[in-house]
């Protein structure tokens, strides 16, 4: 039985040596909280999608300036006919085959729509600057992301340590049972109690390392790197948590806010962009005038020609039939069906329903910045609170130690108070990256940068 557990002992401390040399060969790179942001927003495909939007929105504004100007087309149609047809040149019905091409250039201008083509410019550099600002705020949603997660990789990382050192303390004291055990100072039940101490210290150390695990996985998704690029977390000295109270309130905070806050932005535009839709839908009740100017003329040729008329050459026949024209187009709306009418008021609910999108903005950020500050003073008191409960509970287990290893306290009170040493270190832990997250909360509400 003790050369079994020795063996045991022996295997699981070669285990994990092997992990930690496997880590340090593969960590290539070690990532600063700044950096981790720096490659997210570099790489993220969900903000490149974003721009990409946004640089079709800038294209549509472009083109809508385009449309103020007048459009120049021209046409050439050649027609080659046989048999019985028209002499485009005698203007008889011949029975020959012939060629005949006419060409057109022809411009166009509006000179009045009911201002909707203004007012649709208007409305696309709004759509643009909606765009930019989408992007703003993506950005700044995987900002808080970014940080979620590094902070999440810190505190598995702090917690894969002390399951760690919790397993090192067990199997310490596995070791000592064995020895007293054969000295007949201990019992098997001593011996089995220390077993189930290293048994649960080695599960939760295989927790602590999955939970890592799939921290840095989730931080490294985020930075859109692949799974077998492998890098480290760079940890901050916040070994004594410290946060200075802000002396600014809830309320002071999101005044703040609500000018800086990409979300209430972009809520904001999209409420005037859906407002200059209603003057866009309003043109159609207006009449449209137009002018316009065009230039023609034709050629043909007769293949089989008799030889009655003569034919003209090319440059005549362009010359004796060019023709100019110039006109004006008055289109007054008398009846559509009620579709003008019909997307008027379809541009005002949508107006109203954008509106009630933004006032949902605005409470929304109300209410976390509200929930944000509760949580930062509840996070200060959990970290006292749980600062203190460890300080005791590693004093008290000082204390059970020393008196265990003289022999004054058996084996079940010794591994209680390693117990509730251990469970009073992952609440400690616990407590100091909450309150570092709640406290990087309200800087990013703020508009602070964040570092540690």
């Amino acid at each position: 039985m003790k050369m079994f557990t020795n063996k045991k002992l022996i295997t699981g401390s070669a285990l994990v040596l092997l992990l930690n040399f496997a880590v340090d060969v593969n960590a290539q790179q070690v990532i600063t909280i700044q950096q981790a942001v720096e490659n997210t927003l570099n790489n993220n495909l969900t903000i490149k999608q974003a721009q990409f939007s946004a640089a079709l929105a800038n294209e549509d504004l472009t083109q809508s300036k385009y449309a103020l100007y007048p459009n120049l087309n021209a046409s050439v149609s050649p027609t080659l006919t046989f048999g019985r047809g028209l002499d485009q040149t005698t203007f008889q019905v011949t029975n020959q085959t012939s060629l005949f091409t006419s060409a057109n250039l022809g411009t166009n201008v509006d000179v009045f729509r009911g201002f909707a083509k203004v007012n649709q410019i208007r409305q696309n550099k709004t759509l643009f600057e909606v765009g930019k600002s989408n992007v703003e705020k993506i950005k700044n949603d995987l900002v808080l992301n970014v940080v979620t997660a590094y902070l999440q990789v810190l505190y598995n990382t702090d917690l894969e340590r002390a399951s760690r050192e919790q397993l090192d303390i067990a199997n310490k004291t596995l070791a000592r049972e064995n020895a007293l055990l054969d000295a007949g100072n201990k019992t098997l039940a001593d011996v089995s109690q220390a077993k189930s101490q290293v048994a649960t210290a080695e599960l939760n150390l295989t927790n602590a390392q999955n939970a890592l695990s799939i921290s840095y996985l989730t931080l490294g998704q985020l930075m859109e790197m692949q799974p077998n690029q492998k890098f480290v977390v760079q940890a901050p000295l916040i070994d004594n948590v410290k946060t200075a109270p802000t002396n600014q309130s809830a309320e002071e905070i999101y005044n703040n806010a609500l000018n800086i806050f990409p979300d209430v932005k972009l809520a904001s535009l999209r409420s005037l962009a859906a407002k200059q839709a209603i003057a866009v839908a309003k043109g159609s009740y207006y009449p449209s005038l137009s002018l316009g100017a065009g230039l023609n003329t034709s050629y043909s040729y007769q293949f089989n020609y008799s030889g009655q008329f003569p034919q003209s050459s090319f440059a005549d026949q362009i010359n004796q039939r060019l023709g100019q024209s110039i006109g004006m187009s008055l289109q007054i709306p008398i009846f559509n069906g009620f579709t003008a009418r019909s997307n008027v008021r379809r541009a005002k609910i949508n107006y109203n329903n954008v509106l009630t999108q933004e006032q949902l903005a605005k409470n929304n950020l109300n209410k976390v910045i509200f929930q944000a500050t509760t949580d930062l003073r509840a996070a200060e008191s959990r970290y006292s609170s749980t600062q203190n409960a460890f300080n005791a509970q590693k004093d008290a287990f000082y204390v059970v130690e020393q008196r265990y290893n003289v022999g004054l306290v058996n084996s079940l009170d010794y591994s209680t108070a390693q117990t509730n040493r251990n469970k009073a270190e992952i609440d400690f832990i616990q407590a100091k990256y909450d309150l570092l997250f709640r406290a990087k909360v309200i800087d990013y509400y703020l508009g602070k940068q964040i570092v540690f």
